[in-house]
């Protein structure tokens, strides 16, 4: 009986990612791009780089973040359309009035995910499964896009769950099937753990969750700091992490370590280049504006160092990039990169509010 009712206590939660959801729209927009390799973002020409690429594409290896250039030597016939973050905008709304049909509780990701939390829904439908197939239906007719969905007690399941099947996927992780599954996925499958930290598990010996589960959280946290504690939660399918629709985000940011140091200053400054066009994407996914941008070194003698620099003007369009880029190479200017080499980069955004909300603070409200 005690099991029963802690059972009956489980979360019923939802994450919703839409299907290569920038390319997906613009094929949706131009049915002759339909079934064509599409990359959304910049021109290969120059300094572009891939900004969402269509399911077609994937299939030569192109991905979101590669330089232009690069996606169009595996690619030659690849289509390159601009972006159009209004448009994505208009589909996110839509999308997210779907959400709100079933649950107050909805925490977006960005323009093309979110977690919901249906444990109790407008519609009283005790199947999480069976509401899932309800909003992927919907976003479908009212907006021509596909959606997967991930279904499990937790935000970290749910959302490892959606990556299992897509395009179009619908996957449930019961609590009962988690460990087995954590326990055979590969390392680099668990959200969360980027290439360098799979590098450095792998020469450790830890290439599945299996191998995971066999160290401490001590051990963990000896090897890789607070991220060890994680890590040890997440093998074991620990997440009490609430859906919060009204979490506030104080700052965006990406940064990249690498596995090998880098000590070539062009090659730094064209990965800078590509993460402050992934943090913008976020920025004006969620709908944001920013004022502060910030440049993050570390040193291959792990020293590390930030330079920072508030903006006369506010962040919160793709046409910010060449600002952002240009005053992030300014700021790396001022760092020693080059002459000591580098073994991680990042890019942060922070001063956020919300769209229009910058406009009264400078007493231009209307």
């Amino acid at each position: 009986m005690k099991e029963e009712k802690a059972y009956q206590r489980l979360r019923k939660i939802i994450h919703v990612d839409m299907d290569a959801f920038f390319a997906s729209v613009e094929q949706r927009d131009r049915p002759d791009l339909k079934g064509l390799p599409v990359v959304v973002g910049g021109s290969p020409s120059g300094r572009g780089v891939i900004a969402a690429a269509s399911y077609e594409a994937r299939r030569y290896g192109i991905r979101s973040a590669m330089p232009s250039a690069k996606a169009v030597r595996l690619c030659p016939d690849l289509v390159f359309v601009k972006p159009r973050f209004e448009r994505y905008k208009e589909a996110s709304e839509m999308i997210r009035s779907v959400f709100l049909e079933y649950t107050d509780l909805v925490e977006p990701l960005s323009l093309d995910e979110a977690y919901l939390d249906v444990t109790e829904n407008h519609f009283g439908i005790r199947s999480a499964r069976e509401v899932a197939i309800q909003i992927k239906v919907k976003i479908r007719e009212r907006t021509g896009l596909t959606a997967s969905a991930g279904i499990a007690t937790n935000k970290f399941l749910a959302k490892m769950a959606s990556d299992l099947d897509k395009p179009d996927g619908l996957s449930v992780i019961t609590p009962e099937k988690a460990p087995g599954f954590l326990k055979q996925l590969p390392i680099a499958r668990f959200h969360g753990i980027g290439k360098a930290t799979e590098q450095r598990m792998i020469l450790l010996g830890i290439e599945t969750g299996g191998d995971l589960l066999q160290w401490s959280e001590v051990d963990l946290a000896k090897e890789f700091g607070k991220a060890g504690h994680h890590y040890y939660r997440i093998v074991r399918g620990l997440d009490e992490r609430p859906v919060s629709p009204d979490r506030v985000r104080k700052s965006i940011g990406k940064e990249r370590t690498f596995s090998e140091d880098l000590s070539d200053p062009d090659e730094m400054v064209e990965i800078l280049d590509t993460l402050a066009l992934e943090v913008l994407g976020v920025l004006v996914r969620l709908e944001r504006t920013a004022k502060t941008v910030t440049l993050k070194v570390r040193y291959s003698d792990f020293e590390t160092i930030t330079r920072s620099r508030s903006l006369s003007q506010w962040i919160h369009t793709e046409e910010a990039l060449g600002v952002m880029q240009e005053v992030i190479r300014e700021l790396f200017e001022e760092t020693e990169a080059g002459d000591r080499n580098v073994r991680l980069l990042g890019v942060t955004l922070s001063g956020l509010n919300r769209e229009g909300e910058e406009w009264e603070q400078l007493g231009l409200a209307f």
